[in-house]
C-alpha cells in the first residue's frame, strides 16, 4: 500500500520550523511524527514538541520566519465552509480559528486539523497536535442547521403527498 506525502512544515513550540513531506493522516507512531526531510531522509519528532504541521502548497514562500505564510489566523466573519468553527489558543499564547470536521476526532485522537481562515494562503490545513492546545472554544456550528431544514422540509412534504391520495 502507497502512502501519499504532502508538502508540509512542521512548526516546534521553540519557534523552530522544518520542511518535508508528511503523510496525510496516520503519520503518528509511538508519539513520534515521521517526516521526510527535503534531502531525503525519515525524520522523528515527538509530537509533544510540535506546535502545529502546516499542509502547504510551495516551500519556496521566501519568508524564513514565516514559511506557512499564516498572515490571517482569524477570520474576517463567518466561514462559508461546513464543520465547527473553533477558536484555539495554544501553549506558547498564539491563537487561531479555523474550520474542523464535526465528528469523533474532535473528541479522540493525537491532534485535530483544521481548516485555516485563508484558504488563499500557502497553508491549506493545518494540524495541531493535543500537547499544543490550551484551551478550545467551539464558536458556532456552520453548515449542519442548513441541512436539517431541508431534511425537515422534505419529511413535511412527503407527509403532504400521502395525505393527498
Amino acid at each position: 500500500m502507497s502512502i501519499t506525502r504532502k508538502k508540509a512544515i512542521l512548526r516546534k513550540l521553540s519557534r523552530d520550523w522544518l520542511a518535508g513531506y508528511v503523510p496525510a493522516g496516520r503519520f503518528i507512531h509511538a508519539g513520534q511524527v515521521e517526516m521526510l526531510d527535503l534531502g531525503g531522509k525519515v525524520i522523528q519528532v515527538a509530537a509533544e514538541d510540535l506546535k502545529w504541521i502546516c499542509y502547504v502548497r510551495d516551500f519556496n514562500s521566501g519568508e524564513l520566519n514565516n514559511p506557512e505564510r499564516l498572515l490571517r489566523r482569524t477570520f474576517a466573519g463567518r466561514p462559508r465552509g461546513e464543520g465547527l468553527f473553533v477558536r484555539i489558543r495554544l501553549r506558547d499564547g498564539d491563537l487561531i480559528e479555523g474550520l474542523t470536521a464535526n465528528d469523533l476526532t474532535l473528541i479522540g485522537g493525537d491532534g485535530l486539523f483544521l481548516t485555516p481562515p485563508d484558504l488563499r494562503s500557502n497553508t491549506q490545513r493545518i494540524w495541531i497536535p493535543r500537547s499544543a492546545v490550551d484551551e478550545m472554544e467551539v464558536v458556532a456550528v456552520v453548515g449542519a442547521a442548513k441541512r436539517k431544514a431541508i431534511a425537515s422540509v422534505a419529511a413535511e412534504e412527503a407527509q403532504a403527498q400521502e395525505r393527498l391520495f
